[in-house]
């Protein structure tokens, strides 16, 4: 295969991928579908393929020649599609970075570029593999030279050819000139398909022949056709017929496949969320020089030296560490450990849930390339330290306030360490929360992530230490050796990271956003999780069984309904059941079939509600999850030490800065429908004497509207206190606000949530059940009303245009890309992000400052309560009934006061003795 040349037709490949996968957005926003499609078709080729020459053809910009022939040609071809126009460029830098020549020759198509490259390839005794959908390419065939079907993953050869058209490559072109092409518009001779053309072809063999035959074709309607339009069957044939002549300069041997630029395909790649891609590309990266693994005070290092870097730029690897294992070794190490100004640690543990994992051993580095290892647990026969020496001999050390402590998510070690009495102080940068702030909407933003985009370089997998599934160990059954290894790499390559973050974060102004709000974030959350809060099994064991009984009943309604038992959790017995017995019109289609889908079995319950049947499924479905996922699930995430459940709150996953939660997921626990609120019963405080304190941020979002637009209808309402939503729905109805009605108010709950993030009247209408003419009607009421929040989002989309990032109010980032030049109010997705970030962005950057300022004036005052969980725009805290008053007034105080706006924050406080049972507290 060394001798094949791959030739991509590259628009028409762009095109097949953009329809064949279904829409992605980059965390920036952008649509990349089309993208992504093209990059993991390059990779397959490569890969799979292993071509000589792989070569990417591209359409000219401009008119073409073809224009001169036929005016009309490609007249009817529909506008690139909004979503894909954006992609184009991105194609491009792609192919640029795989180092994949990109040919187009002024005034002719990519068709062009590609026959004349499969001609001088031919020529030089080469095979040709042509990427294309296009038919025109069939004209190419030959016996060195097939089309690849990408979709199909076929070739078609000249005997393919035959079997398909029923003609042979050298008549394909007068083959199309009779039957012509709908796509390009060239007309070619009409009531002549491809069965009739192969006929004639198949009689006469040339264009010229068959017309100069017309006399004798069969039907008088054939005959006059080919008479009437013979000169318009020899401009198509001039139009569908290929250059293969034309001058390009094009040097074959400098052309030949290279090593494909990884670092800037993984660059481009972490910017667009494709992490599977960002891993597929490292089989193209040039072999990694050998890593010397040594003891640190060692005289003769234990391998051989690591060999000179065979590529230029490549770096050798050499790394050297220690395994402090005896107790004088644990002296030395200490007296220079406590010598030192900053330090990274981290710990190795028989899990992944802090609380119940044991440390097997401590890691640490100050020096890139270096790192010391203290085992303290391992396979029998191991050398190992005696866990509590170890612990009194770093605690004094952890603990001092002049000593910074960095680590890769340090949180799980500050809760490992708590648990063990010990709580670092003065806390540095954690490289994970460090490269969120500079990249928010990376997939991932792991250790092994961090090296690899950081460092350039492999690191020792985790699986490739203890394994993976049923043959997975714990870390305490692995060689000491290896440990050691892995560990101390960890800690050295954290070090290396967040010494390269760093100066990123100040050169983009995001080091104050880190040091003050993020950083010491990082201790609230830390306790948060360690205290946990309780949950009572009992109560939903009970819900559970009251659950199962309605689901009982529930299925048998459904089968009444449905005329016959069958399994509702099956998709393709219940499209059978709603889409062929019930008659229901189909609404989406998947590749299996009818989708039955939440929103398909909501759009079918508002088309069709005579018929109950779509909504007792939607109502099934949501049981069926609630048992599940919470009245079932949440008993055994329940610490059998502390009867409590200690759910991990992350920092670095929302790419607009909220907070997200899981094992369990708190965030998401239904409270809309009655049973899915019951679920917050079994959430008690410590003890029957202490109370529940939920304090939650009153229509923050809007808050943060009128403050950004300073818009002064906006401003003046929320000063004064009045209801948010009954004024806007006066304004918009034109009515007083006391003659403001249920309807109304909840129409202008929905434009003021809705209009916002770009909601289209039709999405208005649909969520309202009103036409879109009165959603349309409402939508420019609003804005006419409110000047000023239309002007504040149109400067937030220019703003973002202009620098390529939308900001929170702390100055928080995310990258914005595919804004359009010309907007709308019906925003496009990365429109609707930019906005959101900023709106939403900004609650979070709120909230978490609200939480520092609430943990640290609780520590302060030497307050018993405790704060326990953060659930969007809400603090829940627990506290003695006697000090609930103080602790009511102390959160008011702090949450009110946590950020400075031009409209007033207010705060609603609720207690009660379970999360569910609460009642508001007169301010």
């Amino acid at each position: 295969m060394a001798e094949t040349v791959y030739l991509v037709d590259s628009f028409s490949l762009i095109f097949q991928v953009f329809h064949a996968i279904p829409p992605m957005t980059s965390p920036a926003g952008q649509p990349t579908n089309a993208v992504f499609g093209f990059s993991r078709d390059l990779v397959t080729l490569l890969k799979d393929h292993r071509p000589g020459w792989l070569i990417c053809a591209w359409d000219s910009s401009g008119p073409g020649e073809r224009l001169g022939i036929f005016p009309d040609y490609k007249a009817n071809r529909a506008e690139m599609p909004e979503d894909l126009r954006p992609q184009i460029g991105l194609v491009r830098e792609v192919i640029e970075a795989f180092r994949i020549p990109l040919i187009e020759f002024p005034g002719w198509e990519a068709d062009d570029v590609i026959a004349t490259l499969t001609r001088e390839a031919v020529e030089h005794g080469r095979d040709v593999r042509i990427v294309t959908s296009d038919k025109d390419a069939r004209q190419l065939l030959g016996p060195q030279v097939k089309l690849f079907n990408f979709r199909k993953n076929s070739y078609l050869d000249e005997t393919g050819l035959l079997e398909d058209w029923g003609v042979r490559p050298d008549q394909v072109v007068d083959f199309q000139s009779l039957v012509g092409d709908a796509v390009d518009n060239v007309p070619g001779i009409p009531l002549i398909g491809p069965k009739k053309a192969a006929q004639l072809l198949k009689d006469w063999q040339t264009l010229e022949d068959v017309l100069a035959n017309a006399e004798h074709a069969p039907g008088a309607k054939l005959r006059e056709n080919l008479k009437k339009f013979a000169d318009q069957a020899r401009m198509s044939r001039e139009l569908v017929r290929l250059r293969t002549d034309l001058p390009l300069v094009f040097d074959w041997e400098a052309s030949r496949c290279t090593q494909p630029d990884v670092h800037h395909l993984q660059d481009v790649f972490r910017r667009l969320g494709f992490r599977k891609l960002v891993d597929d590309v490292k089989q193209f990266a040039p072999p990694v020089a050998k890593v010397v693994a040594r003891g640190l005070f060692d005289d003769e290092p234990e391998s051989e030296p690591a060999p000179q870097p065979e590529h230029p730029g490549q770096v050798a690897q050499d790394r050297c560490w220690e395994t402090v294992d005896t107790p004088e070794k644990l002296t030395a190490f200490v007296t220079e450990l406590s010598s030192q100004s900053r330090f990274c640690v981290d710990l190795e543990t028989t899990g992944l849930d802090p609380l119940q994992s044991r440390i097997v051993g401590w890691a640490f580095s100050w020096t890139a390339g270096t790192g010391h290892y203290l085992p303290v647990l391992g396979p029998a026969g191991s050398q190992l330290l005696n866990h509590d020496d170890v612990l009194r001999s770093l605690q004094p050390i952890l603990e001092r306030e002049d000593i910074e402590v960095i680590n890769q998510n340090i949180k799980f070690d500050l809760i490992v360490l708590r648990a063990a009495g010990i709580r670092i102080r003065n806390l540095g940068l954690d490289p994970m929360v460090g490269d969120y702030l500079l990249d928010a909407g990376a997939r991932s933003h792991n250790l092994e992530t961090l090296i690899d985009k950081y460092l350039h370089r492999p690191s020792i997998s985790i699986k490739e230490l203890i394994g993976s599934g049923a043959k997975q160990k714990r870390m305490d059954e692995i060689a000491v050796e290896k440990v050691a290894e892995y560990a101390t790499e960890d800690a050295d390559c954290s070090l290396q990271i967040a010494d390269l973050i760093r100066p990123q974060l100040e050169a983009d102004h995001l080091w104050k956003l880190y040091w003050d709000l993020e950083r010491p974030l990082i201790h609230v959350l830390a306790d948060m999780e360690y205290r946990g809060i309780r949950v009572d099994a009992a109560e939903l064991r009970a819900q559970s069984e009251t659950l199962t009984l309605q689901l009982e009943t529930l299925m048998h309604e459904i089968h009444d309904l449905a005329g016959h038992p069958f399994n509702i959790d099956s998709p393709i017995q219940l499209r059978t059941v709603l889409f062929e017995e019930q008659g229901l019109p189909v609404r989406k289609k998947t590749k299996t079939g009818p989708s039955t889908d939440q929103d398909v079995l909501e759009e079918l319950a508002t088309l069709r509600p005579d018929n109950p049947l779509p909504l007792k499924i939607i109502e099934h479905r949501q049981m069926s999850k609630l048992k599940g996922t919470y009245l079932d699930a949440l008993p055994a995430l329940i610490n059998p030490q502390t009867g409590r459940i200690h759910a991990s709150f992350n920092q670095v996953v929302a790419a607009t800065g909220r907070l997200s939660s899981s094992d369990p997921n708190l965030q998401n626990i239904p409270i809309r429908t009655p049973a899915g609120r019951q679920v917050r019963k079994a959430f008690v405080p410590e003890n029957p004497d202490w109370r529940l304190v939920c304090a939650d941020y009153s229509q923050i979002e809007l808050r943060m509207l009128a403050h950004f637009s300073r818009d002064p209808v906006l401003v003046e309402a929320f000063a004064n206190g009045v209801d948010i939503h009954t004024a806007v729905a006066a304004d918009v109805f034109g009515v007083d606000r006391q003659d403001v009605d249920s309807d109304m108010r909840r129409v202008a709950k929905a434009v003021n949530f809705g209009v916002i993030y770009g909601q289209s009247p039709y999405g208005l209408a649909a969520a309202l059940g009103i036409t879109q003419d009165d959603a349309a009607r409402f939508i420019d009421e609003y804005f006419s009303r409110y000047a000023g929040v239309d002007a504040f989002l149109d400067q937030t989309l220019v703003e973002c245009a202009k620098t390529g990032y939308a900001r929170t109010i702390l100055g928080r980032r995310r990258a914005i890309e595919g804004l359009r030049s010309e907007r709308s109010r019906n925003r496009t997705m990365p429109e609707r992000t930019a906005i959101n970030t900023v709106i939403q962005g900004s609650a979070a950057d709120l909230i978490k400052q609200a939480m520092i300022r609430v943990h640290n004036r609780l520590e302060r005052d030497q307050h018993p309560a405790r704060l326990l969980l953060q659930i969007h725009d809400e603090l829940v805290l627990e506290s003695p009934v006697d000090a609930v008053p103080s602790l009511v007034a102390l959160v008011k105080a702090e949450m009110e006061h946590a950020l400075t706006l031009d409209v007033p924050l207010i705060v609603d406080v609720s207690v009660g003795q379970n999360w569910l049972d609460i009642e508001d507290v007169e301010s």
